[in-house]
């Protein structure tokens, strides 16, 4: 039975559904014939070809009028379902045809700007030279409202966000750490609130994302004394600390990899302090070819990301008890 449907299917010209269906919307074959271009005759014919390799009426003549068979009915219901099955399956083909030109805007955060999206902006632009990518930099909140209003396409913010409006993809963990000059303090392994509390901290400025979540720790733990220093640079808080100025608590993205800074040492955070980085979009949003190859990028790096900060944490934690393990008893 499963053999004889999809012959069935096979055979069916899609010609004849559409004019199966024109000639039950226009009401009359001679008028589905006038808009088709053709003679009452040629489109009798395709209904009638289509009835044959169904095996069923489709259409019955009702009075004057002309309406379906239960089957006829039946299959007029189904045929949206086919058109775009049939549309899908074309987009899909002539996408590899068609190039992905056009403008999107993406809005993100100073430091996925600097660390994360560089390698992708430059394989987009290899890939495709006629897409227009434009980005800006700003803070969680003016990115939610820009995209809620579609001044830019999709943006790169820190989470929660709480729009009803968007679509929200986390596509990355990022943990917090705690950096100072190369040599210049005697840390444990882990930096605690509390071992900061008399040093002095350079932070981002108080509009930044960051800000709110590195001051909600630190309360946490009873350090509330100000900062020495304020910058809206992830890279001037770097250059400030490696010069012996300060102290400071940055996402690990800004200090490893692409970040890596040769006169900063660094260290985790205790109790561990994060931020997840999420993609958001209007939910309404038309999601053009250009679109969808930058949402797709940019997703796919953070989870790689991700993964490597992983797979580095844990290399870090075994050589960690290797050391443990190798030290002689007292």
């Amino acid at each position: 039975m499963h053999s004889i449907k999809n012959n069935l299917a096979s055979s069916i010209n899609f010609e004849q559904l559409r004019t199966f269906a024109l000639v039950l919307e226009a009401g009359s074959f001679s008028a589905a014939a006038e808009r088709l271009g053709l003679t009452q005759p040629a489109v009798s014919v395709q209904v009638k070809q289509l009835e044959r390799r169904l095996g069923v009426r489709l259409i019955e003549r009702v009075g004057r009028r002309i309406g379906p068979t239960p089957a006829g009915a039946d299959l007029l219901a189904e045929l949206p379902h086919v058109t775009a099955a049939l549309s899908n399956a074309i987009n899909a083909a002539t996408f590899h045809s068609a190039g992905v030109a056009g403008r999107v805007r993406l809005g993100t955060g100073g430091t996925s700007c600097l660390y994360l999206l560089p390698p992708v902006l430059r394989d987009l632009r290899a890939r495709y030279p006629l897409l227009n990518i434009i980005v800006s930099t700003g803070n969680t909140e003016s990115y939610v409202r820009r995209v809620e209003d579609n001044s830019v396409d999709a943006a790169l913010v820190t989470l929660p966000v709480s729009s009803r409006a968007l679509a929200v993809t986390p596509i990355l963990r990022d943990d917090f750490v705690a950096i100072c000059q190369r040599g210049s303090t005697r840390w444990p392994d882990t930096v605690t609130a509390r071992e900061l509390d008399a040093l002095p901290l350079v932070k981002f400025v108080s509009e930044a994302s960051a800000r709110g979540i590195v001051d909600d720790w630190l309360r946490r733990g009873g350090r509330t004394s100000p900062p020495v220093m304020e910058f809206d640079s992830v890279e001037a808080i770097k250059a400030m600390v490696a010069a012996g100025l300060g102290v400071a608590i940055l996402p690990k993205m800004a200090v490893t990899g692409r970040g890596h800074h040769a006169e900063l040492d660094l260290r985790p955070l205790h109790p561990p302090l994060h931020r997840t980085l999420a993609l958001i979009t209007r939910n309404d949003k038309p999601v053009t070819k250009g679109l969808r190859q930058v949402i797709d990028a940019v997703v796919a790096a953070g989870h790689a990301a991700e993964a490597a900060g992983a797979a580095e944490a844990a290399e870090a934690s075994n050589a960690a008890c290797c050391a443990a393990t190798a030290r002689p008893a007292p």
